[in-house]
């Protein structure tokens, strides 16, 4: 009973964050579950959070969705999504962190050097961009700072980030669980326990969404790159 002390402010706060800068609640709150539960129900368990989570940011960032993006990013989520659901249950560790850590820090140099070009990229390159990420999403669980940096480029800023970020990722996560759920990797306690800290997702995204919406957008912007720059040298140490 007492790791709920843990667990219940991790998932509000992973929620606030993610609904701050579309990024960077799954660091938060997937290596508290995996302490709780074990690896083996935490990701699953994680993927039924976040998905609430993102009924959340949908709903208070709505207006600002972009669907041409959401439909270019699922046409490529949705099949890596049950590809790499599929490898979660046979491969242990992919040994990713190193590059993604590598991957993220050169975003933001490539960001920075361009930052005189307009902002934007033909939509369909999410087609690409959501197999790469749900695919991996699939093994490790989270891979959300991974998008951050191409819905930057692409011109999405505070709420279009957000509500669009979450309806892709929702869609993804649909598919992640069913996925999961054939294959024998959702027990009913994943699911009940996702039911209870469910409420704090909503409420995390809520108090997320009444603070970015006082935010400028330049500070909007700062703040995600300082977070991408921090998970890119974390995910480099850690391994």
């Amino acid at each position: 009973m007492h790791l709920w002390f843990v667990l219940i402010p991790a998932a509000f706060v992973a929620s606030f964050i993610a609904a701050l800068t579309g990024t960077g609640g799954g660091m938060v709150l997937l290596p508290v579950l995996v302490a709780v539960f074990g690896v083996r129900e935490a990701i699953p368990m994680y993927a039924f959070i976040q998905f609430i989570g993102n009924l959340g940011r949908i709903g208070f960032n709505s207006r600002l969705i972009d669907g041409r993006v959401v439909t270019w990013f699922c046409i490529g989520a949705v099949p890596a999504a049950m590809l790499g659901s599929w490898l979660f249950t046979r491969v242990p560790d992919m040994g990713l962190l190193r590059f993604l850590g590598v991957f993220l820090l050169l975003t933001v140099a490539w960001r920075w050097w361009r930052r005189e070009a307009r902002p934007g990229f033909p939509a369909p390159r999410f087609a690409l961009i959501g197999a790469v990420f749900a695919g991996v999403s699939g093994v490790v669980g989270s891979a959300g700072p991974f998008l951050a940096p191409f819905y930057l480029s692409y011109g999405l800023v505070k709420s279009a980030f957000i509500g669009t970020e979450a309806l892709g990722t929702a869609v993804m996560h649909v598919v992640k669980l069913s996925t999961y759920q054939s294959l024998g990797a959702m027990s009913p306690a994943i699911w009940l326990n996702g039911l209870l800290l469910g409420p704090l997702m909503i409420a995390g995204a809520y108090v997320g969404k009444r603070v970015l919406d006082r935010m400028p957008v330049a500070w909007f912007i700062r703040l995600v790159e300082c977070i991408i720059i921090a998970f890119g040298v974390w995910f480099l140490i850690k391994t």
